[in-house]
């Protein structure tokens, strides 16, 4: 049986990127975006097709990314930050409700919206996730916006 298959390519030269970054944890997120920029760039984006917007925490991160994609004008928005478990449940909550808004951003919005915020447990887990052991997040998820747009724009 033939079967017709559609794939996102990681060539980002005809498209345009929105990043949202929380300004709380700036040590770990100046990580991640030094990483998304660095594989936009080593993707053939454009100079001038990546539009950077600071909030204050992962909180205000959905309602800047909402903004964004109201516009029309972004194939794809990276939401960046980092929170870190402390004494308390507040991260796990913040984590899960940056998470829910910006899946429903992307559905809402038609477009892709990737959580590249780092829910850590642990400072030694934020260093790991913002460029040392375990990779840079703000890397990977600007590798999925380019796959992920470019596979909207084929569809």
């Amino acid at each position: 049986m033939k079967t017709k298959e559609i794939a996102g390519s990681l060539m980002a030269q005809d498209l345009t990127f929105g990043i949202v970054i929380s300004r709380f944890n700036d040590l770990f997120t100046q990580q991640l975006l030094r990483g998304a920029l660095d594989c936009f760039q080593r993707h053939g984006t454009k100079d001038d097709a990546v539009t950077v917007v600071w909030v204050p925490g992962s909180l205000e991160i959905p309602l800047a990314i909402q903004k964004l994609a109201q516009t029309g004008k972004f194939h794809a928005l990276v939401a960046l930050g980092v929170v870190i478990q402390g004494a308390t449940s507040h991260a796990g909550l913040i984590n899960s409700q940056v998470a829910r808004a910006l899946t429903q951003i992307a559905l809402q919005a038609n477009v892709p919206v990737i959580d590249g915020v780092v829910a850590a447990e642990s400072l030694e887990q934020a260093i790991e996730r913002s460029g040392s052991k375990s990779g840079n997040r703000g890397w990977t998820a600007a590798l999925s916006a380019i796959e992920m747009a470019s596979l909207l724009k084929k569809m």
